[in-house]
């Protein structure tokens, strides 16, 4: 008996899409706008539909060779042409290669009557004319609302809509439908969004009197997309949507570690620096010497013939360029060279978005390999707190795809808790270098630590930062049971530190010498008692060798008189004739 074999699940079929080209949205739809159907993008006066819709036919033909037909209802050809000539594209050359066709359709309100056999079949044949004309593949209708202005009748209108859309899809061209926005629905009818198979609405705010652009994909059938609200710019290459690309977390990390240009400083990184590509935080009050270490990292990047952007919210270049000199850096030099570029702004000069775009703008010409930005805490005050911190991630994504090193300055309020400070942005950084004030004994003097460093070993020792014509220096802080000195306290207490030393030294020789003196008295000691030893010695042997003179002289005289007395010479020594004399006397 045979088994069955299971079934192989398919993979689920994929929506065709059609890629609009605009930078960013197709990230967002996940590959563009659904192809062969209509979106509807709508949006308030000066929101930048008709720029959006433009921008899309011009991406279609320059980047994937889809001609388009654009219709409008409210603007001239020659109109037209002029307004998308701000974004850099030429509609009259494309026209001519028969590449976009702009048909022009003048609708006159009072010329429109209600009638029970309106319709749009004179819309049809003419549209379709235009498309068969240069095989559009994509289509563009601006605005609806003239098309229906003179329709009150909502049954016809909604009739009509559902006819639009259907012959669109059935002539299988991707389109988009511009609509003006209503008070309490996406548009005036409130009729488009629910036949439309995507719905993108663009919208224009001003927050404390700057303007920002946003973009929403409201509906897409049959796909996943982003549903968040987007900035978006229209510059001078076209519209730029800036999603939040950092959710993957997928760049690429390089192991390569690049110095300060403060050697103490690189010493308290395991000697070598910080990682290049990564994101350094220095925080810091008022005068704390922020912008001299951005200065000297960026020195120390141009002797290294790599190029740096120094973006400065607070100062101009020349500014910058002079104060330096003060500590002894040459910042000219290198501008000349083409090593370091300044790009100096207000904050307030336009939105958070459109200083992003210019960032990116400035770091895809210039390419540096290290981007500093000074302070990056007056750039977030352009917004709020969640703006300010989404266009940071934005940033820091980039720069990490990239592969740039970022280093970015914070300015922090004294007395604020530097949690409440800083922790909505420290999270995105890699390195973290705190700069602070220390006062006491009528001064104020710097600190430095770092209170964070991912990846790599490093001090946890606090520094005393000094900032003078020769640089910048950083020195060992006193610490001991009064806690931390710094500045006068500091050499204060080396000066106390040397003078007991030298105390120290002193009592250490005195000690020293009265030792010497010490040995070398009783080394004298121990010579005068060596030599009476040596007398003593030298006088037992005088007195041995004077016994023996005389033994020997006694001994010759015994020996000379008992010659003369004619005696018998002993064959046995004297010695041995007494002890054998005494022998007998005591024998029984």
């Amino acid at each position: 008996m045979k088994t069955a074999r299971p079934r192989r699940s398919r993979p689920p079929s994929r929506l065709p899409k059609c890629p609009t080209g605009i930078q960013g949205l197709d990230e967002i739809t996940g590959g563009g706008l659904p192809r062969g159907r209509p979106t509807l993008v709508c949006g308030g006066a000066g929101c930048g539909k008709t720029l959006f819709a433009a921008e899309f036919l011009v991406r279609g033909v320059v980047q994937f060779n889809e001609p388009g037909v654009f219709m409008t209802f409210e603007e001239t050809a020659v109109e037209l042409r002029a307004n998308v000539a701000s974004l850099g594209f030429d509609l009259a050359s494309l026209e001519r290669q028969e590449k976009i066709l702009i048909d022009h359709v003048h609708v006159e309100r009072s010329e429109i009557h209600e009638t029970g056999d309106y319709d749009l079949e004179g819309l049809f044949v003419r549209l379709n004319l235009a498309i068969d004309s240069i095989g559009a593949k994509r289509v563009v209708l601006d605005t609806l609302e003239a098309l229906f202005a003179g329709l009150p009748n909502e049954a016809i209108l909604r009739a009509e809509l559902r006819r639009l859309f259907r012959w669109l899809k059935d002539k299988g061209v991707t389109a988009i439908i511009t609509a003006e926005r209503g008070r309490e629905q996406l548009t005036r009818h409130g009729m488009e969004e629910y036949v439309s198979d995507c719905v993108i609405l663009l919208d224009h705010r001003v927050n404390n009197q700057i303007a920002t652009r946003h973009l929403r994909v409201v509906k897409y059938r049959g796909a996943l997309h982003g549903t968040n609200e987007f900035p978006f710019l229209i510059g001078e290459k076209g519209i730029s949507v800036l999603p939040i690309t950092s959710l993957a977390l997928n760049h690429k990390v390089p192991e390569g570690r690049i110095p300060t240009g403060i050697p103490r400083l690189d010493a308290m990184l395991g000697g070598r620096g910080f990682f290049r590509g990564s994101s350094i935080l220095l925080t810091g009050t008022p005068g704390t010497g922020k912008t001299i270490v951005s200065a000297n990292f960026a020195q120390a990047a141009g002797r290294r013939g790599e190029r740096v952007l120094f973006v400065s919210f607070e100062e101009s270049p020349d500014q910058l360029i002079r104060n330096m000199l003060s500590i002894g850096l040459r910042l000219e030099p290198l501008v000349r060279r083409g090593l370091l570029r300044f790009h100096s702004a207000r904050p307030s000069l336009y939105g958070l978005e459109m200083h992003l775009a210019t960032l990116f703008k400035e770091i895809a010409t210039f390419r540096p390999h290290i981007v500093i930005v000074d302070p990056v805490t007056s750039l977030m005050e352009a917004g709020t707190d969640f703006e300010g911190k989404a266009m940071v991630t934005r940033l820091i994504d980039y720069l990490k795809a990239q592969q740039i090193t970022s280093l970015f300055t914070s300015l922090t309020q004294g007395g604020h808790a530097l949690q409440q400070s800083e922790a909505s942005m420290s999270s995105l950084m890699d390195a973290w270098l705190l700069l602070q004030d220390f006062e006491g004994n009528g001064e104020r003097n710097r600190v430095l630590y770092v209170l964070k460093a991912r990846g790599m070993a490093h001090s946890n020792q606090i520094r005393e930062f000094l900032i003078s014509n020769r640089g910048i220096d950083l020195v060992d802080a006193y610490i001991g049971p009064s806690g931390v000195l710094t500045g006068s306290a500091r050499a204060a207490q080396d000066s106390r530190e040397q003078a007991e030393a030298l105390t120290r030294q002193q009592e250490a020789g005195r000690r020293k010498q009265e030792l010497q003196r010490h040995r070398a008295s009783l080394e004298r000691q121990i010579d005068g008692l060596k030599s009476e030893h040596e007398a003593g010695t030298d006088e037992l042997r005088q007195i041995d060798e004077q016994v023996g003179v005389q033994t020997r002289l006694l001994s010759a005289e015994r020996t000379e008189l008992g010659r003369l007395r004619q005696a018998d010479v002993p064959t046995v020594p004297v010695s041995r004739r007494i002890r054998q004399t005494k022998s007998a006397q005591h024998s029984p």
